[in-house]
C-alpha cells in the first residue's frame, strides 16, 4: 500500500483521515524523499541528453566530406572481387557461417525467455515454501518461553540456509535443461533455416515451404498454450489445498517437486476435452482489485484471502478472537471503546485498504492503526517495520511490545461484541 501511495504521489482524503498524526508524518516524510529522488533523476537525464547535443553538434563541424581511392601497384584503382582473392571464403561457406550464427541467437533468445519464464516459478515457489514454513515454526514454538527464542531463531536460520541452498541446485538444474533446449533448438532452427535455403531456390516449391512453416509455427503455439494451462491448474490446486487447511511438509513439498514436473509433462500431452475443463476451472479464480469498493468485495476477499491464513481466530483453536470485529466505522468503534479503560482494544476491517484497523482506547481519546494485509504478511502501515505471519501473531506480539515509542501503547484488554448476532458474521456465513 505505502508502494503504491508513492508510486502515485497520491492518498485518497478518506484513507488519510484514518492516519493519526504520527502516521501521517512519516507518511508525508517518504513522499518528500521520493520528490527529490525524482527531481534529481530528472535532472541527471537532461544533463546527459545536454552532453549528447553537444558532441554531436562539435562532430558535424568537424565532419569534411572527402574520398580517396587506392591504388594498387599498377597505379590504377584496386578492385577486390569476394571468393575471387587469395584467401576468401567461397560463397556457399559464408551462407552457411551465416545460417548457422542466425540459427544461434534465435535458440539463444529463446532460451533466455524460457529461463526468464522458469526463475519466476522457481522464485515463487521458494517464496511460497518459506512463507509456510516460518507460519508453522511460529504456530508450534509460540508457547516457548522468552529465553528460548534464540534457540528458535537459529532452527529458522538453519531452515532457511537449507531452502536457499536447495533453491540454488532447482535453480542449476533449470538451466541445465534451458542450456540443453537451447542446444536442440539451435540444430533444429539451422536445418529448417538450411531447408529455407534450399527451397528458396525453387519457385516451385515455395507453397510447400509455406505450408512447413506454418505447420512449426502452430506446434510451437500449441507446446505453449498446454505449458501455461498445465501452471494455471498447478496454481489452483494449490489454492484449493489451502482453503482446505491443507499445507504439507517442507520435505514433502520437495520431494514432490519432481512429482509436479512429471505431472505438468502428462498435461501438455492431454487431448483438448481436459483443457477446456481446465479453462473454465481457472476462470472461477479470485482476482483482487486494485482496492476495496462495495462491502460485497470485501466480504469476498475475506472469504477467498483471509480465512485461509486464520485471521480473526484465536490460536490453535477453531473460536473467533474476543477483539476481532466485522466491517464497522470509525465512529461505531469508539463507541465500543467509549466506556472502556486505556489498553482496551479491537480490530476491525477496514473499508480503505486490504487490510484491518486496529482501534486502540487512551486516556485521553482514541487512536486507530491500519494493518496492511495485502502481501503475504500484517503489518502496521507507516508506523511498526516488523512483519507478521499472522493477525494473531501480530495482536500477541504487541500485548509485550509498544506500538509506537511516542505513544507507549499496550494492547491489554480486547473489546468484545455488544451485538447478537455479532458484527462479524457476514464474514463466515
Amino acid at each position: 500500500m505505502l508502494q503504491q501511495i508513492l508510486r502515485d504521489m497520491y492518498i485518497d482524503p478518506e484513507l488519510l483521515a484514518e492516519l493519526n498524526e504520527e502516521q501521517k508524518q512519516i507518511l508525508f516524510y517518504k513522499m518528500r524523499e521520493e520528490q527529490l529522488r525524482r527531481w534529481k533523476e530528472r535532472e541527471e537525464k537532461a544533463r546527459m541528453e545536454e552532453a549528447v547535443l553537444r558532441r554531436t553538434a562539435r562532430r558535424k563541424q568537424s565532419d569534411g566530406k572527402h574520398v580517396q581511392w587506392l591504388c594498387g601497384k599498377d597505379g590504377e584503382v584496386w578492385v577486390w572481387v569476394m571468393g575471387e582473392a587469395p584467401g576468401d571464403k567461397p560463397y556457399d561457406q559464408i551462407s552457411e557461417e551465416l545460417i548457422a550464427e542466425r540459427a544461434r541467437q534465435q535458440a539463444q533468445k529463446e532460451a533466455e525467455e524460457l529461463w526468464r519464464q522458469k526463475e519466476a516459478e522457481i522464485t515463487k515457489k521458494f517464496r511460497d515454501a518459506m512463507a509456510q514454513e516460518k507460519a508453522r515454526i511460529a504456530a508450534e514454538k509460540w508457547k516457548i518461553e522468552i529465553e528460548d527464542r534464540k534457540a528458535a531463531k537459529l532452527e529458522e536460520e538453519k531452515i532457511q540456509e537449507e531452502l536457499k541452498k536447495r533453491e540454488e541446485e532447482e535453480r542449476q538444474k533449470g538451466e541445465e535443461q534451458i542450456r540443453q533446449q537451447e542446444e536442440i533448438r539451435a540444430k533444429e532452427l539451422y536445418l529448417s533455416l538450411k531447408q529455407a535455403q534450399q527451397h528458396s531456390q525453387h519457385s516451385d516449391d515455395d507453397q510447400e515451404w509455406e505450408e512447413q512453416l506454418r505447420r512449426s509455427k502452430a506446434a510451437d503455439e500449441e507446446r505453449s498454450h498446454k505449458a501455461r494451462r498445465a501452471r494455471d491448474e498447478y496454481r489452483r490446486q494449490s489454492l484449493r489445498a489451502i482453503q482446505k487447511g491443507i499445507v504439507a511438509g517442507l520435505s514433502n513439498l520437495f520431494q514432490g517437486t519432481s512429482l509436479n514436473n512429471e505431472q505438468e509433462t502428462k498435461l501438455n500431452c492431454n487431448s483438448a476435452s481436459p483443457l477446456l475443463s481446465l479453462s473454465a476451472a481457472s476462470s472461477n479464480i479470485w482476482e483482487r482489485p486494485s482496492r476495496p469498493f462495495s462491502r460485497e468485495v470485501i466480504i469476498r476477499w475475506f472469504k477467498e484471502e483471509q480465512v485461509p491464513r486464520r485471521a480473526g481466530f484465536e490460536r490453535n483453536t477453531n473460536r473467533i478472537a474476543q477483539w476481532f470485529h466485522g466491517i464497522i466505522s470509525r465512529q461505531e468503534a469508539e463507541e465500543l471503546l467509549m466506556n472502556k479503560s486505556e489498553g482496551t482494544f479491537l480490530v476491525r476491517v477496514s473499508e480503505k485498504i486490504w487490510g484491518y484497523a486496529l482501534s486502540y482506547r487512551q486516556q485521553s481519546g482514541f487512536k486507530h492503526f491500519l494493518v496492511d494485509a495485502s502481501g503475504d504478511f500484517y503489518s502496521f502501515l507507516g508506523v511498526d517495520p516488523n512483519r507478521h505471519a499472522t493477525l494473531t501473531d501480530l495482536i500477541d506480539f504487541h500485548k509485550e511490545e509498544i506500538i509506537t515509542s511516542s505513544g507507549g501503547e499496550l494492547l491489554l484488554e480486547p473489546c468484545g461484541q455488544q451485538k447478537n448476532p455479532p458484527d462479524y458474521s457476514p464474514l463466515f456465513e
